[in-house]
């Protein structure tokens, strides 16, 4: 990008996102960073945010360039948190950061920025935005990063053309090797930092802890899938579709104790019963799936039937898959997806994400 921009960078006071706005700074963009304070709840460790703030303030200072400190606490709370507890309440499993970037990244922190007079928001995400033409029409297309196994356009399907056309992801041709040599070069405080793992700013903390100060136990049976009943669970809030529970199944015929581990491959929420089974069990495997509240990050929907290929969680490989025409399920737009190979653990309320020639055209909820 050529032209000079006022950019606000999002720093998290990860290596990404200094090495992000290192690079806008060395194209001579009028660069300020932004350290965006999203979770800070009474009764935790109060300002556990405060550690990334002063490494962010450590490569603000380092590139020359101001750093705002900017509370989006409430907004989380209510578009990302308050979604996530009814979701698990409900007996789904729902994925906090692809709604995290949708509504507070790129929702709320873009928001902010144009208000204070930013022409762009950049992030350190690894995606790739391309502006493609067709009949003289631009649209804002978001491609896979150079690195496959960083690449986060998985997280990044819901945005929208009006979304992708004030953001930037300057180190999205960039592996992560070489973020880290850059960012050795550059002198940055953050070069050597680990990774951050876990829910979307809130970190590692175990997701049944995480959720039972909100949602109440409500224990029940755990059956297998042939109708006996083996244990009981804590509540179904608690477990994920493919989750090995702690329970071992003595196999039959054996002159000695054999036991075969148990998985999760359904949920009965209505008996609030946890079904479990072997890990071949026909339960946990499934070849067509319904995929409701579509995003086309193109503005449209592609033409069907659709050839294309398809990711069920972060990281997983690319599934072939065919897409047929847009119907309606319960007044509610939706696509089926018919798979090649059978697809292990679909988890409802997850996110099926649709890509072609390393394009991602955009994806939605698994019903």
């Amino acid at each position: 990008m050529r032209e000079k921009k006022k950019v606000l960078v999002a720093m998290s006071g990860g290596v990404d996102s200094s090495v992000a706005a290192a690079l806008l700074v060395k194209a001579g963009h009028q660069v300020v960073g932004a350290f965006m304070v999203n979770y800070d709840e009474k009764g935790e460790t109060p300002g556990c945010w405060r550690g990334d703030y002063q490494d962010a303030l450590r490569v603000a200072a380092k590139l020359g360039i101001k750093l705002l400190r900017l509370d989006f606490t409430k907004e989380y709370r209510q578009q990302v948190l308050t979604y996530m507890y009814r979701e698990y309440a409900a007996g789904r499993t729902p994925n906090p950061d692809v709604l995290c970037n949708k509504f507070i990244k790129f929702g709320a922190w873009l928001k902010k920025a144009k208000a204070l007079g930013f022409d762009k928001l950049a992030t350190g995400h690894y995606a790739v935005i391309k502006t493609l033409k067709h009949k003289n029409i631009k649209t804002v297309r978001l491609f896979e990063a150079r690195d496959e196994n960083k690449d986060q356009t998985y997280f990044l399907h819901q945005l929208t053309q009006a979304q992708l056309k004030q953001v930037l992801f300057p180190i999205g041709g960039y592996t992560k090797p070489q973020v880290r040599v850059l960012a050795k070069k550059l002198g940055l405080p953050t070069a050597g930092k680990e990774e951050s793992m876990g829910i979307c700013f809130i970190g590692e903390v175990p997701m049944k802890k995480f959720l039972s100060k909100k949602i109440k136990a409500k224990k029940g049976k755990i059956i297998l899938s042939s109708g006996r009943v083996v244990g009981a669970h804590s509540g179904l809030a608690f477990y994920t579709i493919g989750e090995r529970v702690g329970i071992k199944f003595p196999i039959s015929n054996f002159q000695f104790p054999m036991f075969r581990p148990l998985y999760v491959v359904a949920k009965n929420t209505q008996k609030n019963a946890l079904i479990v089974g072997h890990e071949n069990d026909p339960l946990l495997f499934a070849r067509e799936i319904l995929v409701k509240n579509i995003n086309w990050v193109a503005g449209q929907a592609p033409k069907f039937p659709l050839k294309c290929e398809v990711r069920l969680r972060h990281r997983q490989p690319l599934q072939k898959a065919r897409i047929i025409k847009t119907l309606k399920h319960k007044n509610i737009k939706t696509i089926r997806v018919f798979f090649d190979k059978p697809q292990r653990a679909v988890t409802p309320g997850q996110f099926a994400v649709l890509y072609l020639n390393g394009e991602c055209l955009g994806g939605g909820e698994i019903a």
